[in-house]
């Protein structure tokens, strides 16, 4: 009998600022690795679940929410969405070996919740932990974009993050910036004005040098 150890899949996460197109990167990721012939599983937050589609739909989806809740309220709303998915979606797709690609993920509250709303990042940091389980995402792509080239780009009035001031945006994207700068061996930093195939293939490229690196180290343990 093998004692080989199971294969853990690759946690890949997409973020940006609002407009920078993470929805159509993940859905062209995901129809590359189906080319690929390898299993994904394309997910996003807040959502993914029962729970965190509703979540979702009482935080951005319902027109009547003209004003957010209290930055406080508003991050542990997140991360009981996070929560879900982690048990829910992840855990089981990454221990089956798939590729999950979710459109955003932790590093969306340190850069809204800390760099936007100025909640202290151990809080913030704290919260991820117990949503999260410790489960990091093996690699990031951020879609880097001006705050005003992506709000003008969502072209809608939009749910109450968006019509948040821009200097909340420009926090927001400098925070971004500062995460990939602390750990640039996890982050792959993409110009979100350049056409999604492109963009798509770069982030392919990357994907591929990193997914034999993960079950390589799977196998090890």
């Amino acid at each position: 009998m093998s004692t080989r150890a199971p294969v853990r899949g690759l946690l890949v996460t997409v973020e940006g600022g609002e407009g920078a197109g993470k929805s159509t990167l993940v859905a062209l990721l995901a129809g590359r690795a189906h080319e690929a012939g390898v299993d994904v599983v394309a997910c996003r937050e807040p959502g993914g679940t029962a729970l965190g589609e509703r979540l979702r739909a009482a935080l951005l989806d319902d027109d009547r929410v003209t004003t957010g809740p209290a930055p406080e309220a508003e991050l542990l709303l997140f991360a009981a969405a996070r929560a879900q998915l982690v048990a829910e979606v992840l855990r089981p797709a990454l221990a089956s070996g798939s590729l999950v690609i979710c459109d955003r993920y932790q590093d969306s509250t340190v850069a809204y919740q800390h760099g936007g709303r100025g909640l202290d990042r151990a809080l913030v940091a704290a919260v991820n932990r117990a949503a999260t389980g410790g489960l990091s995402p093996d690699l990031t792509l951020l879609l880097d974009i001006s705050p005003a080239a992506g709000l003008a780009r969502a072209g809608r009035a939009g749910d109450y993050m968006e019509r948040e001031a821009i200097a909340f945006h420009e926090r927001v994207g400098a925070c971004y910036r500062e995460l990939a700068a602390e750990e640039p061996q996890r982050w792959l930093v993409l110009d979100a004005r350049d056409p999604p195939a492109l963009l798509a293939e770069r982030a392919w490229q990357r994907i591929g040098r990193v997914l034999p690196a993960s079950r390589q180290q799977a196998r090890g343990r």
